[in-house]
């Protein structure tokens, strides 16, 4: 009998360049599949590391040092790269559909395309605020703002930021750093900023243990962010612009009203509605449901891993720290699947490191220390500088894994 020449060739798509899709790509890269078309579809070019991100913001790394190049990326694990945006699936038909009319089909998919912040119900929000992800437009009003303050720091600017969590947090201070700096090169005085932290429960950081909320909220208010907690915002309006800024009014339940030029919205995770929409199961969020080999509970040949993802046998808060660590057993299940082999599980730590930094010092200073807490748990360590030079040090020696591929 005359054998297949020709065997089947089975397609494995990626949707997002989330940081468990980063490092699936480069381990394929690294450990090639015969017999597999791998295709990665992307909205951004760049997908952003999130644990330098705030210092990026704050001006202590650059656009290259805390992005991944995708594109590179890609090309290093022989991927076929689509930018564009993904709109739907065609789960009948085992297809992605793109905003651009492409429809991708797939014999095995994983999603990893982080989350979106929740504003939908707050008026004005959509209209008036900037949302925290995705991250590259937030970047892009950021920018602007950092060059508006720098063409005017005479005038005053007042900044909300509405998300207490640590997404909130470490953007406030990211902000205070950058912002103070700008200002004082220019020799004005720091009173001409004002950010303020809205918080819906009346402490920050909720899903952290006690002794890290009261340190954090120590550090807020040392650096003058102006705290709002226990404050549920239930609307945001335009007023008359006084100067040559636009101004806000941002309206909490309670009646205070805040006054200022931009607000940042950083509240709670949601997910994107054609998640839902194409029959995949998932949680009251819209969040994929997967198991303990990050499989959907209900699509077999469909995989999910980062923020996108709920693990119902281990649930999980939505930070960077998981999507890094799943993106090993990530890679290993889908080679395993193309194989025909069994799945492993993956059981995530209950406990885990996080090192969040707090800024300058004094932002105002012309040599600039930088400070970060650690925490694990109930263990706690107010910040320190040794602290800061240890996240930077992780942070990148994983962006090398990605810089230096070609």
């Amino acid at each position: 009998m005359q054998q297949n020449l020709h065997p089947k060739i089975q397609n494995l798509v990626l949707i997002g360049g989330g940081h468990s899709h980063a490092i699936v790509l480069k381990m394929f890269g690294a450990k090639a599949l015969s017999g597999v078309r791998l295709t990665l579809i992307t909205a951004d070019a760049h997908t952003p590391y999130s644990g330098m991100l705030p210092g990026h913001i704050a001006g202590f790394y650059s656009y290259d040092e805390c992005h991944i190049d995708l594109q590179n990326l890609a090309k290093f694990a022989q991927a076929q790269l689509h930018i564009d945006q993904v709109v739907g699936l065609d789960l009948e038909n085992n297809q992605v559909l793109c905003a651009n009319g492409l429809a991708v089909d797939f014999d095995l998919l994983s999603i990893d395309i982080g989350s979106i912040p929740a504003k939908i119900s707050v008026s004005g929000a959509a209209e008036y605020a900037i949302a925290a992800k995705p991250i590259s437009q937030l970047l892009q009003h950021w920018y602007q703002l950092v060059e508006d303050v720098t063409k005017n720091p005479q005038e005053s600017i007042s900044i909300a930021i509405v998300g207490g969590g640590a997404g909130g947090v470490e953007l406030s201070l990211a902000m205070m750093a950058k912002l103070q700096q700008i200002l004082h090169q220019h020799q004005q005085p720091s009173t001409n900023l004002e950010i303020h932290l809205c918080q819906r429960t009346g402490e920050l950081m909720p899903s952290y243990d006690q002794s890290v909320r009261r340190l954090m909220q120590q550090v807020l208010t040392r650096k003058g962010i102006k705290l709002h907690l226990g404050e549920a915002v239930c609307q945001i309006a335009p007023k008359i612009a006084r100067g040559p800024r636009e101004l806000f009014a941002l309206k909490c339940e309670s009646g205070l009203t805040v006054d200022c030029h931009q607000i940042f919205w950083v509240t709670q995770a949601s997910a994107p509605e054609w998640l839902k929409a194409a029959g995949l199961g998932t949680d009251a969020q819209g969040f994929i449901l997967v198991d303990d080999r990050l499989r959907s509970l209900t699509h077999p040949n469909i995989f999910a891993a980062g923020d996108i993802a709920t693990m119902v046998n281990h649930p999980l808060p939505k930070a960077g720290v998981f999507a890094v660590r799943q993106g090993k057993p990530l890679f290993e299940n889908l080679q395993r699947y193309l194989l025909g082999k069994s799945l492993k599980p993956y059981k995530p730590q209950k406990e885990y490191l996080s090192l969040i930094g707090t800024g300058d010092k004094k932002a105002i200073c012309a040599s600039q220390q930088r400070f970060a807490i650690a925490t694990r748990g109930a263990l706690t360590i107010p910040p320190h500088k040794l602290l800061w030079h240890w996240k930077d040090w992780i942070d990148r020696s994983f962006m090398e894994r990605f810089q230096k591929i070609l």
